[in-house]
């Protein structure tokens, strides 16, 4: 594995050029290090080399004049030791495989999506295990808006991986004096947290429309953490991971920022606008709405009780009033607070 702090050395590729592809692409130009900064459209390429900007996504932030500009995916990867892959879910796997071809066994490759794949409940650090398995994997996640890492505002995030030299590189790449790089080694856990939250962010949304009070959006995030935890360790990941930035952080800001697509998804529904409606005025990704449908379906699989997620999915799938959802929400049967304790030793 390269030196981290060989600069010259280093060749990194960012695959994707939405809002958080192009805000780490840059990052890293920043830091001195040679990035491409792939993305599919010729059109939108070119206008990002002739203005220096990413209008679309990240408009007046202003890229780094030696972050190079490709939509040639063998280009991007030959050499590369570094890969970020930051593309929505519905097109991991797909650019995975393409990626493959192009990539040697001593490159680290790094997830950003926040997703679950539909059929096989597969995330993305999976797939990529799964695709590119001559690699080694990570997982990037955290409380970390895009235009806000845009406009320079105190950010940090987490690498998640049990390989401490992957994390270091990627702590090296990214780490500047507004941008922090936290390490988890429960990468399951940080990466299933990513996909999560954005369930509860459409149902912090709602409650907003709906004129919700402080006292409610308390009992919303609360009750969200506790499930969502409940449903994670279920699933083999550790409780603890959903006390850090990846968990309890990434929930805060999706669940109460208008800057989060899934945030602004729940919104347009709370005042009456319809699922396609709402997704058409977001105008990006938001994973959310498929997550819901997925995680709630293998929660019934598994048995698993959650009442807040339950009610997304009937509005979101099955037509029933946003009304009738949030009272199903908050007469769900009472449990205790705290979903995990750690005992006290005797």
């Amino acid at each position: 594995m390269v030196s981290v702090t060989d600069n010259k050395n280093h060749k990194i590729a960012v695959l994707g050029g939405g809002s958080f592809g192009t805000a780490i692409a840059n990052m890293i130009a920043f830091n001195d290090y040679p990035v491409t900064l792939w993305l599919r459209s010729k059109e939108r390429a070119q206008a990002i080399r002739d203005t220096g900007e990413n209008a679309e996504y990240l408009p007046d932030y202003k890229l780094h004049s030696s972050l190079k500009i490709s939509t040639n995916l063998e280009q991007s990867l030959s050499n590369a030791n570094t890969v970020f892959f930051a593309v929505p879910s519905s097109s991991f796997r797909e650019l995975a495989k393409q990626a493959s071809t192009y990539l040697s066994e001593d490159c680290i490759v790094i997830s950003t999506a926040k997703g679950i794949e539909a059929n096989s409940f597969m995330l993305p650090s999976e797939i990529l295990e799964e695709d590119i398995p001559q690699c080694s994997v990570g997982v990037i996640s955290g409380p970390n808006l895009a235009k806000e890492i845009a406009q320079f505002e105190i950010t940090a995030t987490v690498i998640a991986s049990d390989n401490s030299e992957l994390c270091k590189r990627i702590q090296s790449l990214l780490h500047s004096k507004y941008f922090r790089v936290y390490t988890n080694h429960d990468r399951y856990g940080v990466e299933l947290a990513g996909a999560l939250k954005n369930i509860y962010a459409i149902v912090a949304g709602i409650a907003e429309a709906m004129n919700a009070g402080q006292n409610t959006k308390s009992v919303v995030l609360t009750r969200s953490l506790a499930e969502m935890s409940r449903f994670a360790v279920k699933l083999g990941a550790n409780p603890l991971t959903f006390l850090g930035l990846s968990g309890v952080g990434d929930l805060y800001v999706t669940c109460t920022s208008p800057l989060s697509r899934n945030f602004r998804v729940g919104l347009a529904l709370g005042q009456g606008k319809t699922l396609d409606e709402a997704v058409t005025e977001v105008g990006q990704v938001a994973e959310g709405v498929n997550t819901t449908k997925l995680v709630k379906e293998k929660a019934d699989v598994l048995g698993i009780y959650m009442p807040l997620a339950s009610a997304l999915y009937a509005t979101l799938f099955e037509q029933r009033p946003i009304m009738e959802s949030l009272q199903s929400m908050m007469l769900a049967e009472q449990n205790t607070d705290v979903e995990f304790m750690v005992k006290a030793n005797d």
